[in-house]
This record gives structure tokens, C-alpha cells and sequence, in this order.
């Protein structure tokens, strides 16, 4: 096949995997700025290459005329989670999109593979908007945790480099590795609402403290320069103290400061 031809049969598939790695970063973003716990921590895409295409089609005696028929993971999106209880969160929201329509779901973490792979995969069907009108395709997405991508990634390459013909050694050893991934995310799993308060309050610290340093950058245009210093020096003592209750108040303070400064400098402008 010309390759001008393979980019014309990708090209969908490039636009859906473009299309889908915004909205699902939008569906994390929406979480951040409703200041809630976002279950989507991290979102990638590819396009299969030609070779891992062909190489696919002859593993499973798939002919040229019906590759895209038969293979399904031509586009791929993967969804990573903090923790496990995440991925069913994931998997509710895309069974709620109009956009995608769902064709199978295959649950690799109840029910690892053989070989240890554990994910929860999501065959959907995505129509993309082409100059020739729109197109149908399929796309796999993949939901996994941290854990299980590092376990995954590495997996994947080893196959790649001995094919079917990996040592049985290293074998075994990817399948304990696979065992220590899942007792880790099980253990992740048990001090969940720890991490989620301690990741909370340094997302809630580190807003304080950018409004506070916003703040005293703006003072800077309608105040008194010697007080702007005072009230900074005043910041870099309270925050090295690290004592959030009173990183709160002083911001509280410093509010009302910088509104009424901001008053002054409208009715000045007034007058």
C-alpha cells in the first residue's frame, strides 16, 4: 500500500485522537475548576503505527481490505487514574457522553490477562468531521492507574523486543512485578481519603498564597511603597511559619486592604 494512501486511512483516526485528548483533558479541567477531586489525572493519545498495523493484521489473519473492520485500536486514548476506585468513575462518564457510542468494554482489572496486564478497556464508536463528510470510526480507550501504566509500559516494550518468544525467567518475574502493582494500588486504595486531604490542602495553600502574592503586586500601583513592603515582609513571616489558619486570615486582611486601596484609586480617578 502507498503511503499517501495509509495517511488518507489515518488521517480520521489522527482527528479523533486529537479531538478526544481535548475533551477529555476539558472533563479534568471542569473537575479543577468546580474545586473538586478530578478522577482523570492524566490523558494521551496515539495513532497505531503502519508496522504495529500490519504486524497486528498478520498475527490475527486480518486482510488489507479489512483492517479497518477488524482492528479496533487504530486510535487510542488512555485515560490514567490516581487510584483504582477512579476508573469506574472514568468509566461512567464516557457511558454518559452523546458522543461516544459504546460497543464493548473489556475488564482486564477484575480479571487480569495471563501475563499480568491489568486496565479496563473501552471499544466506542466516534464520528469525525472530514472533507469528504463525516466518518465513523472506532477507537479503544484504555482507563488504568499510575501503578498499572509504569507496569504496562515496560511490559510492552519487553514483548515488543522478544515478540512471542519472551524468556520464561522474565516471565515470571513481570507477573510478580504485576502483583506488587496490584498490591500497591490496593494499599493506595486504603489511605485514599489521606492522600485526597493532603493533595486538597496544598491545591487550597497554593491559591492562597497566589492571591496573596497578586495582591501585594497590585498594591504596588496605588499604595505606598514602604507599606507594600511592610505588608510583604509581614507575608514571608507568616509563611514561614507554614500555619494555614493564619496564611487565611492574613489573606482575608489583606482583601479588604487592597479593596479599599482600589476604591480610593476610583474615586480619584473621579474626582
Amino acid at each position: 500500500m502507498e503511503i499517501q494512501l495509509w495517511r488518507e486511512i489515518l488521517a480520521p483516526y489522527q482527528l479523533a485522537v486529537d479531538e478526544l485528548v481535548v475533551k477529555f483533558n476539558h472533563v479534568k479541567q471542569q473537575y479543577q475548576n468546580a474545586k473538586m477531586y478530578s478522577p482523570i489525572e492524566m490523558v494521551s493519545g496515539r495513532v497505531k503505527r503502519v508496522t504495529s498495523i500490519l504486524e497486528k493484521a498478520q498475527r490475527k489473519g486480518v486482510s488489507m481490505e479489512n483492517l479497518t473492520e477488524k482492528i479496533e485500536d487504530i486510535a487510542g486514548i488512555r485515560l490514567i487514574c490516581q487510584f483504582v476506585e477512579d476508573i469506574e468513575t472514568v468509566v461512567k462518564i464516557i457511558r454518559k457522553r452523546d458522543d461516544l457510542e459504546i460497543k464493548q468494554e473489556k475488564d482486564y482489572i477484575t480479571k487480569s490477562k495471563p501475563s499480568g496486564y491489568r486496565s479496563y478497556h473501552i471499544i466506542a464508536y466516534y464520528t469525525v468531521q472530514t472533507v469528504s463528510g463525516a466518518k465513523r470510526i472506532e477507537v479503544e480507550i484504555q482507563i488504568r492507574t499510575l501503578a498499572m501504566n509504569f507496569w504496562s509500559t515496560i511490559e510492552h516494550s519487553l514483548q515488543y523486543k522478544y515478540k512471542e518468544h519472551m524468556p520464561d525467567e522474565l516471565r515470571m518475574r513481570l507477573l510478580r512485578a504485576a502483583d506488587a502493582v496490584d498490591a500497591l494500588d490496593n494499599e493506595m486504595a486504603s489511605v485514599r481519603d489521606e492522600i485526597m486531604d493532603a493533595q486538597n490542602s496544598n491545591k487550597r495553600k497554593a491559591t492562597i498564597i497566589s492571591d496573596i502574592l497578586n495582591n501585594i503586586e497590585n498594591l504596588y500601583y496605588v499604595a505606598n511603597e514602604r507599606e507594600v513592603t511592610k505588608i510583604q515582609n509581614e507575608f514571608f513571616k507568616i509563611y514561614r511559619e507554614d500555619d494555614m489558619q493564619m496564611l487565611v486570615r492574613f489573606n482575608k486582611q489583606l482583601d479588604i486592604i487592597a479593596e479599599m486601596y482600589r476604591a480610593q484609586s476610583v474615586l480619584g480617578s473621579i474626582v
